[in-house]
């Protein structure tokens, strides 16, 4: 991508430490929102956006060069890239840009490994979007650290972490300030993931506009589709799930468990709950039957 090796606008320039000081608000809300590091969306976004005085930055607010695709129905930006006339997507915002961005790398089953990786390592997520196709530019990872070590971004990262006391059941344990203050939801951690607990008349779209998430997000973190309905009491995650459990390594089946219940209870991405027990997706559990928990 890196649209900030385009002819830049005529404006005024914001230098490296501008752009930090005045995006590095909104890389952290979509880090806790998302999992993406904040260094990392930082760092492509100065990357990609040339400090965001790019025209793509400045005329359609797009820092990470992300093209419209088939599934954009928002406003367009033509511009020429790798071919003449190119679409890109415009938003009203750049915080608008910074959440597609998440969105974009949540959606594409491309990206699904990167989400395994500690928020601090930023190296590997650098390394895994060059290697998953995000840019053909073959330095591409190696820009990207250049510039979270040069302006220390990787410091950021360090807000993700939620203080956790050894007394403390990390299943039960309230995460504040709330991930969004209009929000009467209380987030909870289970296995290092944010959820919340669903009310008496939740669905999937309520909960996604109190958290300032995509309903499509919502559905995706917690392995449902659009016709599954909430119930009072149900888990559901704000961020994707991990891919296996951090420190348990079997579950006995109880009556009436089902895999995605076993799934949502141990925070694991129902896929890889499948893949550790050599089943097949939609395979029916009995109870008493051990399921692993992890490779």
């Amino acid at each position: 991508m890196v649209a900030g090796l385009f002819a830049q606008p005529a404006e005024y320039k914001l230098t490296p430490e501008e752009y930090v000081e005045k995006y590095k608000e909104d890389a952290v809300k979509e880090m806790l929102l998302h999992g993406v590091p904040a260094s990392i969306t930082l760092a492509q976004g100065m990357l990609e956006s040339g400090n965001g005085n790019s025209a793509l930055a400045v005329y359609a607010n797009n820092h990470f060069g992300i093209k419209c695709h088939a599934e954009w129905t928002g406003s367009t930006y033509i511009q020429d890239d790798d071919e003449s006339n190119e679409c890109f997507r415009k938003y009203n915002s750049v915080l608008e840009s910074y959440s597609d961005h998440s969105a974009f790398l949540i959606s594409r089953e491309r990206y699904d490994f990167l989400f395994d990786l500690q928020v601090s390592d930023y190296k590997g997520w650098a390394q895994g979007l060059k290697a998953a196709g995000y840019a053909t530019d073959p330095f591409y990872a190696n820009r990207l650290i250049e510039i979270i070590e040069r302006h220390s971004l990787n410091e950021l990262d360090k807000m993700s972490m939620v203080p956790v006391s050894k007394k403390d059941d990390p299943k039960k344990i309230s995460h504040s300030p709330k991930v969004s203050s209009k929000s009467s939801l209380s987030v909870k951690l289970n296995n290092e993931r944010k959820f919340v607990i669903a009310r008496e008349g939740d669905t999937y779209v309520k909960i996604a506009k109190e958290m300032e998430l995509s309903a499509k997000s919502l559905y995706k973190y917690n392995d449902r589709g659009m016709d599954d309905v909430l119930r009072k009491g149900d888990i559901v995650y704000i961020q994707p799930k991990k891919k296996r459990a951090q420190s348990e390594k079997v579950h006995v089946s109880k009556t009436g468990e089902t895999m995605h219940s076993i799934s949502q209870k141990y925070a694991i991405r129902l896929k890889f709950l499948y893949k550790w027990n050599k089943m097949e997706p939609g395979t029916v559990i009995k109870p008493g039957q051990k399921i692993k928990l992890r490779k």
